[in-house]
């Protein structure tokens, strides 16, 4: 059975991805398979934490894979408090019908300490598979 919810926690950060495959965005005769994944991003601890960086590894599933890195997500650098969340979407194009995506945040607490905060490695599937 596919998992559709994968969840890390790092340094007291909880980042839960919901990926999902955007069947009329893609085009699979062209080879072009879109997927979408949600994010949430939850400070389970005692200091607020600003997202400054991100980096993510995308693998397809002939063997090709890219890495993605820069400043924080979708334009945003947000410091989230403790008992809060920050959530954002975010797509991805395929070669082909399933790959993967793993990655991770770099942070910053308040108090100066950076923090890599790992994003769980990922499966998107195309449900034109089944």
């Amino acid at each position: 059975m596919y998992q559709s919810r994968f969840v890390e926690v790092t340094h007291d950060i909880s980042v839960e991805v919901n990926p999902t495959y955007l069947q009329e965005e893609s085009n699979p005769v062209g080879g072009k398979h879109i997927f979408a994944y949600f994010i949430s991003i939850q400070n389970m601890g005692d200091r607020p934490v600003t997202l400054l960086r991100r980096y993510w590894e995308i693998k397809d599933n002939r063997g090709g894979a890219h890495q993605i890195e820069g400043e924080g997500v979708i334009g945003r650098t947000p410091t989230i408090v403790p008992d809060s969340e920050h959530s954002y979407n975010s797509f991805c194009m395929l070669k082909t019908y399933r790959g993967s995506m793993v990655g991770y945040y770099r942070m910053e607490t308040t108090d100066g300490e950076m923090l890599r905060v790992r994003i769980p490695h990922f499966l998107l599937v195309s449900p034109l598979l089944n």
